[in-house]
């Protein structure tokens, strides 16, 4: 009559037994973190997965932090259609995603992320009509993102970072509005961002860095009302930078380093009370650092290094914390000499005036 089976974090070691399979009403599977295989050393066949196929009530599998090795087999399909969970992170998994996990239509979170699959995410996907989670980052997935995950309309997160893959950003996923988190980073992306993305309003995060994108146009941020992380950052992004940035009042976290943006940074940021770290490094970024910025007060982290910026750096605020490597190699700053930069001009002619007025006053007195 067993329903719940947690043995997570501890020292067990040899094959998951097959046996679990006798229990029938079995419903919480809880294994991760132990020195577990799946089978036999020699093939790590996953006999265990078949047996589980016996528990008619099943909704959990956690078997992360197992060296379980081997590949999913295509019996994972004959898993209890009672499952929501499966989460096998970390266990040098091979081979390819069966086609058959589309079958377990109930399915709330997948998580198969640190493992060496390879291959494409298969189309059956959408069959997982119900599941939020989904992370499949950090394997060696290649091929172009499949339009099929956009079937996936409860959708919260979407990991793919740290793949192979290639192509275009499906411009459908702009449509699953139930979107918190998008994770895109680190493949061989290489479309223009599609703007239906700045039309998921309610996403918390959106990370798209180290791909190969560009941007046909300006990037219009400005409905992201719930956004608290974007990194565009090691892309091919050009153009300007738009001030609807500065609406963005809940983003703690902004990076637009390492790509090929030019003109002013907008005044406008000064509206992003709540920013911790923004990255502008490595642009084409011309102009004067605003003094608007002096109202960002959490800033802690502040780089506008590698641009060709000019003019006086603030002094207000957060900015007396930052050091010399926040505004080197730039075109014309000037500002105090800890931050290794010329003096300003101003600051040359207002200390040379006040040298000087003690002799006309004494001029006049005479």
């Amino acid at each position: 009559m067993l329903k719940e089976l947690d043995m997570a974090n501890n020292l067990f070691s040899g094959p998951i037994p097959k046996t679990l399979g006798n229990l029938r009403y079995l419903e919480c599977l809880h294994i991760q973190n132990n020195n577990l295989i799946a089978g036999s050393a020699i093939d790590h066949d996953w006999t265990f997965l078949y047996s589980l196929a016996n528990c008619k009530h099943l909704k959990r599998i956690i078997v992360s932090g197992n060296p379980l090795s081997g590949v999913l087999p295509t019996y994972i399909g004959n898993l209890s259609n009672s499952l929501r969970d499966f989460v096998a992170s970390n266990c040098e998994i091979m081979g390819n995603i069966p086609l058959e996990i589309g079958n377990l239509s109930n399915m709330l979170r997948l998580e198969l992320d640190y493992n060496k699959l390879s291959g494409f995410i298969p189309t059956s996907i959408r069959g997982l009509r119900k599941l939020q989670g989904l992370d499949l980052s950090s394997n060696k997935l290649e091929g172009p993102i499949s339009e099929s995950l956009c079937d996936l309309e409860s959708l919260y997160k979407l990991f793919l970072g740290l793949n192979k893959l290639y192509g275009s950003i499906p411009s459908c996923l702009g449509n699953i509005y139930s979107l918190g988190y998008l994770y895109l980073n680190s493949n061989k992306l290489s479309s223009a961002i599609p703007s239906t993305l700045w039309n998921l309003k309610d996403i918390l995060e959106i990370d798209l860095s180290s791909n190969h994108l560009h941007n046909s146009h300006a990037i219009d941020v400005g409905n992201l009302r719930s956004l608290g992380k974007l990194n565009l950052s090691r892309n091919l992004l050009m153009g300007d930078i738009l001030s609807t940035f500065g609406s963005l009042q809940t983003l703690v976290t902004l990076d637009l380093s390492n790509n090929k943006l030019h003109g002013h940074i907008p005044e406008s940021f000064g509206g992003l009370i709540n920013l911790e770290s923004l990255d502008l490094c490595k642009n084409n970024l011309s102009g004067v650092i605003s003094k608007s910025l002096e109202k960002l007060l959490h800033l802690k982290y502040f780089n506008v290094s590698f641009n060709r910026l000019e003019g006086e750096i603030p002094i207000e605020g957060s900015f007396s914390n930052f050091s010399s490597t926040s505004f080197m190699k730039n075109y014309a700053l000037c500002g105090p000499p800890r931050l290794l930069v010329p003096p300003c001009k101003n600051d040359i002619l207002g200390n040379s005036e006040m040298i000087k007025m003690p002799k006309k006053e004494y001029n006049s007195t005479n």
